[in-house]
């Protein structure tokens, strides 16, 4: 796992906000979080990420907050905190810098190891809970955009244990064979 120094942030709403200079350099270089008016904002997955590997002091006022007080806050605004957080947990584990996913759906945008702040991200991750349902013309529509655009979808499956497995999936044709169904039914 890479070696992060430990951040000291302060929770602003539901945001941790880094304001050391050479923190903030330091997370910026890893991929974590966005600047805005010299301060550096994590997201929520970024900061429970930073919590969990006990490399971020989070406080409120004087109130120190860890990842179970922290996490309770996020569901509130955000029911699918916890998967984005496995999956986050799982490809930064794997060496991924990862950032929050632009648009058709997807949580997360992914760079191939070494290549951030030089190339655009390769990967573009949508979760899903074991189990969950999805519609194929969404996922379809999904899949057709991202291939376009020259990033390849990943579908990220987190099962009951919290394992998380990866599906790279291209695209989908469907097509209605009304003759083979009216024979299949003698119609």
């Amino acid at each position: 796992m890479e070696e992060t120094p430990l951040v000291r942030g302060t929770l602003v709403s539901d945001q941790a906000c880094i304001v050391d200079e050479n923190m903030i350099h330091e997370l910026e270089l890893k991929g974590y979080g966005e600047i805005e008016n010299e301060k550096l904002l994590l997201k929520q997955f970024e900061t429970l990420y930073l919590l969990y590997t006990n490399k971020l002091v989070l406080k409120k006022s004087k109130k120190q907050i860890d990842f179970d007080s922290f996490m309770n806050i996020c569901q509130k605004t955000d029911p699918e905190i916890l998967t984005k957080f496995l999956i986050y947990r799982d490809l930064r584990n794997r060496g991924y810098v990862v950032k929050d996913g632009f648009g058709f759906g997807s949580d997360f945008r992914v760079y191939e190891r070494g290549h951030f702040g030089e190339k655009g991200a390769k990967f573009l991750i949508f979760g899903l809970n074991e189990g969950q349902q999805e519609k194929m013309g969404n996922l379809q529509k999904k899949i057709q955009e991202i291939t376009q655009m020259g990033k390849e979808p990943i579908i990220a499956v987190i099962e009951r244990r919290g394992e998380v497995i990866y599906y790279k999936i291209n695209k989908m044709n469907f097509f209605e064979n009304k003759a083979r169904l009216e024979e299949s039914f003698n119609l």
